[in-house]
């Protein structure tokens, strides 16, 4: 946690094509853990070919930020596999291989060059540029 940093932290969560399922921003001084609710509850319901509509995934892969007990647990009663790591047992280098996906889905994001420095003053409107741009980035590459 950075305290008293201004400025803003992008969220997204991906799948593991790298496309933005959700997307939300916060204030720059608070802590990861806290968007990750709000995340998992903003996943749109998805068709399946058989069966009723998925709305949730079936795994869950997070760096030690989101290291927290009451939060895993939240996600496992959410019937979702967790697998984050955890601070002073596993190394950052393991769960890396997973977390690449998400990282790659942010630099996608970023591409619109209107992201990569937040210009409006209101939280709402920069949401919805980033929203746009998530729609944007699953539209060109689901159309190919």
């Amino acid at each position: 946690m950075d305290r008293g940093k201004p400025g803003s932290k992008i969220h997204a969560l991906s799948d593991r094509a790298g496309l933005p399922l959700a997307v939300a921003i916060s204030a720059a001084n608070t802590n990861d853990a806290h968007a990750l609710k709000p995340l998992i509850l903003a996943i749109p319901a998805v068709k399946s070919r058989r069966g009723p509509r998925r709305r949730k995934p079936d795994k869950l892969h997070a760096d030690k930020a989101y290291d927290q007990a009451e939060l895993r647990d939240w996600v496992r009663k959410q019937g979702i596999t967790v697998r984050i790591a955890r601070k002073g047992i596993e190394s950052s280098q393991k769960i890396g291989k997973h977390r690449w996906v998400i990282e790659r889905c942010i630099a996608w994001l970023f591409g619109y060059r209107r992201l990569t420095i937040r210009y409006e003053r209101y939280a709402n409107h920069f949401c919805a540029f980033l929203t746009l741009a998530a729609a944007l980035t699953c539209f060109k590459k689901l159309a190919k």
